[in-house]
């Protein structure tokens, strides 16, 4: 068995057993250039020379019931977090134009908690109809939502749905325990039922085992997801995990190289904690490690980074935004 074995097993549209998988988990440290080369090489045989570039706004904002141990938003943790309910329309679609502006092509409506009645299903419809009327391609991360609400959104101009199961089923029980992993799982299945571009993937460093990254890889492969998006705990004050070292960036490289062998054909956009593991010196680092989407901007409560700066190393790097 080599790296270039598994490369080429890949690139011919097969997937790894488990041996493989774990050869790849057991490369030495001084072999990680070569993982991450092959990685890169995969995501442009696939996806070319393009970087999707997605932006996101807290449009629904703390209070949440759930108990997400990572999450600055959750009524149970005392964090300090901003709280609002959802903002109206024109705002979201304000800072669509923005974001626009500057080269997204995807926009979310993320919204902490669960959905409040038929008020938020209008605004949420109101929302992505004034954002898809900006020529975006509109996502909405509500929490959990029923089929019937999904394809009524769909019929409004919703493109994508996101809704992350965060880490593997084995520790799920470790991170959360307002609700059942299998609720997630559902609510993912009805996204891509109802035709959605569904985005969901998970948050790494809060003190999962490799075991527990291949086995959502391997999860959302099975449930047919679009786009995995990847992020990385930002320690934040309050919550249970706020004492929590950030992962290295060579393990954090390591990691998307990994997705990238597991989820050849999916999108990888990486998405919180970026400036927290690699900051703006090394940030660049994960173009070519087998990522084909990133997003840029701020965060939910936390500030993200320059946009510009983002650019100008996708260039550096020989590759191009993705157009609308």
């Amino acid at each position: 068995m080599s790296l270039q074995t598994l490369f080429r097993k890949v690139l011919d549209g097969y997937f790894l057993a488990d041996a493989e998988i774990r050869y790849i988990l057991a490369l030495p440290d001084d072999r990680l250039n070569e993982l991450l080369a092959c990685a890169h090489a995969i995501r442009v045989a696939r996806f070319g020379t393009k970087i999707g570039l997605c932006a996101i706004i807290n449009a629904k904002s703390g209070t949440c019931s759930e108990n997400c141990s990572f999450c600055a938003q959750s009524g149970h943790h005392g964090a300090e977090s901003p709280e609002y309910p959802l903002l109206p329309a024109q705002d979201i679609a304000q800072a669509a134009a923005k974001a626009q502006a500057k080269g997204v092509t995807r926009f979310g409506i993320v919204a902490s908690g669960k959905l409040v009645g038929g008020r938020d299903l209008a605004g949420f419809t109101e929302a992505v109809r004034d954002v898809a009327a900006l020529g975006m391609m509109p996502d909405l991360s509500p929490g959990i939502l029923e089929p019937a609400q999904l394809k009524a959104l769909k019929k409004a101009g919703l493109k994508g749905y996101h809704h992350n199961l965060e880490t593997s089923a084995s520790f799920f029980p470790q991170m959360c325990t307002t609700h059942d992993y299998a609720e997630d799982v559902a609510a993912v299945r009805a996204g891509v039922e109802a035709g959605l571009h569904v985005c969901s993937g998970g948050i790494f460093g809060i003190g999962e085992s490799w075991d527990d990254r291949v086995e959502l890889a391997l999860h959302l492969q099975s449930l047919g997801v679009q786009s995995v998006p990847i992020n990385f705990l930002h320690p934040i004050k309050g919550t249970p995990l706020e004492g929590r070292s950030p992962l290295s960036p060579e393990e954090a490289l390591k990691l998307v190289a990994l997705y990238r062998f597991l989820l050849p054909d999916r999108a990888l956009r990486i998405c919180g904690g970026r400036l927290t593991v690699f900051g703006q010196a090394r940030k660049a680092e994960l173009l070519k490690a087998g990522t084909s989407g990133i997003m840029v901007g701020d965060y939910l409560t936390i500030k993200g980074g320059d946009v510009a700066s983002d650019l100008e190393e996708i260039g550096r790097a020989g590759l191009q935004p993705e157009t609308a």
